[in-house]
């Protein structure tokens, strides 16, 4: 490890208390509200305005937008109201609207996108570190939409914003997977609508003392004027994420925090194998997870004969290169503190390269997407003081002739000031049991670091070093990188590499020994009055790849502008310049070699996407020019079509043309997503795959009836169709699996 210290000391300058105020000091002009003890709780209906316990609490009021017209107050009044009996915190919010047929109610289902639907989302910080914080939103369907902040979120504004489809699972700090118990009821009426959430304090984390105060900031969506508006101001490329620049909570007295939970969860299949000749499967199993606080801000996770049945299946994709696809963790147990788990090098581009430290995925799946039974794990997670702290370990089978693995992760980070931090983590992988070698281990160490300077710049960096028996020498990867975040420019530069002997078991790399520098930059411009437009954001990226013979393996070019319109249509007109250098002869798809050689190409990039606020909306994005020494037109298309906020779908097209000199092929990916709420709570829903690459059908239909924290009546159906192997298979690979699972508030 001597020469990764090494190397971070050159890569990141000393890092210090003195780099900046805390979160608490730097919110003196943000604005403040008080939350009010209460001795009854309210009737939990969403009418606010007819309920005297709420007439007693003063209203924090007055917004500011970002969209359209940033810097103005938001057209319409918000009114929010904070009250705490001894065990709940209460929320109550009245969205006045002076046309209250105008509002826009697009979804039902939990933790659904909140951008293109009336909407509200409230942040609370609750240790006030400007770095940590949980969102609880809702729209006047009465959905419930809540995640988790972590490291600080991104902070930056993308999409219409906040809760939508540019918010992932796990992206930048925003963790959606998060699942609290609370409720929350809503009612439309003439004056707009209104909505009270009951948030037991046992559901968040916070400090142990007596009076508190909390970083807090709120969001209120208008659909119909894409208007976006926030109590505490926020410059424009910033979003609710953004807690440094939150106001403040005061007078929460939340009790002494003792919280043990347990969900057990009890679950039986059966299976029809594809072929006719073999009989039927049925099996059946117990389970249990706990949650315990072993501290006021640090939680103890332990899960036995863990099960994820109830989980979505992976949406496929069309790989139509040499590199590693990546699948994003959907588990619900590696996606809660996840953030904290966190380091690498994030792909900006087709000719960037991905490095993840840690990737959860590699626990209880295997190589070809087969699930390897968890026999136990546990993590501990949270803050203790300044330091954030997570330790996490898992024990998974022996199955299928492969042996068990034995796998543990520490990771500590230590604030040092606004925006900045220092930290370290290990990573080991160790296989048990007789069928596994004396030396099969693994073990990743790494420092990472963050340098807030000022309100608009970041400078990002880690160095790690892998440890293999039979790997010695040029095992080490790293990262520096600087952003540039304001309201009308943004940016960034890296350089990353993993060298030849670098090798991460439990991590994902995209490539393997490269060296990748990138550039981004961005102006984004907001015209007073031209043609309709809300936004026009010139760019240009480039990214480049070498190994350390100095070829160069791949190189991208962008350069666009986005044409945003006020009623939310937009187009991207943009070209892509690219060089391929291919060492190896691969096939490309079965049976279509890309020879060995140099390929530099140009491309025209174009993207069509109408307002996805309207009940009908459809995006289109195409690409086409030279690849591989030929040429290719990829073109997707999607289409999303509501009825009322029941009925959601969602059907994509992927189609991609291909002619090189070894030949012409055409690739084929199609997804169908229906989604059906007959309760904020209560959802069939429905994925559909077609993928001609894999030559093969697929269907996931899942009944979810679902109870605090996400648990609940599971049933799920799964059918696979090998179209190409039918003359192994005689039918469909079909399951179906019954699932339910319950959560016990021991204290409760």
């Amino acid at each position: 490890m001597k020469r990764v210290a090494a190397a971070w000391l050159v890569a990141i300058p000393s890092l210090g208390a003195s780099l900046g105020a805390t979160a608490s000091e730097a919110q003196t002009d943000r604005p403040a509200a008080t939350a009010l003890a209460i001795g009854e709780a309210p009737q939990l209906d969403g009418r606010v305005l007819d309920d005297p316990v709420w007439q007693a609490v003063v209203p924090a009021s007055g917004t500011t937008q970002t969209r359209p017209f940033a810097g103005e107050p938001g057209t319409e009044r918000t009114e929010v109201r904070f009250a705490y009996t001894e065990d709940t915190l209460f929320v109550a919010v009245v969205c006045h609207d002076r046309e209250p047929e105008g509002i826009v109610i697009s979804d039902s289902r939990r933790d659904a996108a909140l951008d293109e639907t009336d909407s509200f989302q409230v942040i609370f910080d609750t240790f006030q570190d400007g770095r940590n914080g949980f969102v609880f939103g809702t729209n006047p369907a009465g959905i419930e939409y809540d995640g988790q902040v972590l490291e600080g979120g991104s902070g930056v504004f993308s999409g219409m914003g906040g809760g939508g489809r540019f918010r992932g699972a796990l992206s930048t700090g925003f963790n959606l997977n998060w699942d609290g118990a609370w409720t929350v009821a809503t009612e439309v009426g003439e004056f707009g609508w209104s909505a009270e959430f009951a948030i037991p304090f046992r559901t968040l984390r916070y400090p142990p003392e007596e009076v508190q105060t909390w970083g807090l900031n709120f969001q209120r969506n208008i659909a119909r004027h894409r208007e976006v508006a926030f109590w505490s101001e926020l410059d424009r490329n910033h979003d609710l994420d953004r807690l440094t620049d939150a106001g403040s909570l005061r007078g929460v007295e939340p009790p002494p925090q003792r919280n043990l939970k347990l969900i057990p969860y009890a679950i039986g299949s059966s299976r029809e194998p594809p072929s006719a000749g073999s009989d039927n499967e049925s099996d059946s199993d117990l389970g249990v997870d706990l949650k315990y606080s072993v501290t006021p801000s640090l939680t103890l996770d332990v899960t036995y004969n863990t099960d994820f049945a109830q989980v979505e299946v992976d949406e496929q994709q069309v790989n139509l290169d040499r590199f590693n696809l990546f699948f994003p963790e959907k588990r619900p147990f590696f996606l809660e503190n996840a953030g904290l788990f966190t380091v690498g090098a994030r792909a900006g581009s087709r000719a960037s390269a991905r490095v993840d430290l840690f990737f959860s995925r590699r626990i209880g799946i295997g190589p070809r997407g087969e699930l390897i039974p968890i026999d136990y794990g546990g993590r501990l997670s949270g803050k203790a003081g300044r330091f954030n702290v997570g330790v996490l370990h898992m024990q998974t089978a022996a199955v299928g002739g492969l042996h068990g693995n034995n796998y543990a992760v520490a990771r500590v980070n230590r604030e040092l000031g606004e925006r900045s931090s220092i930290g370290g983590m290990a990573i080991s992988r160790e296989g048990v049991g007789g069928l596994a070698p004396h030396d099969d281990t693994n073990r990743t160490y790494a420092i990472d670091g963050k340098w807030g300077i000022g309100e608009h710049h970041t400078i990002e960096s880690y160095v790690a070093q892998t440890d293999t028996p039979g790997l010695d020498g040029d095992d080490s990867s790293m990262l520096l990188s600087y952003n540039l975040g304001k309201p009308a420019w943004r940016g960034s530069m890296s350089y990353a590499e993993a060298r030849e002997n670098f090798n991460p078991e439990v991590g994902f790399l995209s490539r393997r020994n490269f060296r990748n520098l990138s550039a981004f930059g961005m102006h984004t411009i907001r015209p007073e009055n031209l043609l309709g437009f809300h936004e026009l954001r010139p760019h240009i990226s480039y990214s480049a790849i070498w190994d350390f013979d100095d070829y160069k393996e791949s190189q991208y070019i962008h350069i666009d502008n986005h044409w945003e319109w006020r009623n939310g249509f937009q187009v991207h007109t943009g070209v892509n310049l690219t060089e391929e250098g291919v060492k190896e002869t691969f096939e490309i798809v079965d049976g279509f070699p890309v020879q060995a050689g140099k390929y530099s190409h140009d491309e025209l990039q174009t993207v069509f996407s109408t307002n996805q606020a309207k009940p009908v909306s459809f995006y289109i994005r195409n690409i086409t020019g030279g690849f591989f020494g030929g040429d290719r037109s990829s073109t997707q298309l999607t289409l999303l079509a509501r009825r009322g906020e029941r009925l959601t779908s969602e059907l994509t097209w992927d189609h991609n043309d291909v002619d090189i000199d070894s030949g012409s092929f055409q690739v084929n990916l199609g997804r169908l997503r229906l989604s059906y709420s007959i309760t904020p709570r209560m959802l069939v829903q429905a994925l559909a795959q077609y993928n001609d690459q894999s030559d093969n059908v697929s269907a996931n239909l899942r009944f979810s009836w679902l109870q605090d924290a996400n648990t609940g009546l599971f049933v799920v159906y799964n059918e696979i169709d090998e179209l190409g192997a039918r003359i192994l298979y005689e039918r469909p690979d079909r399951t179906v699996i019954v699932k339910y699972s319950r959560l016990i508030d021991v204290f409760r």
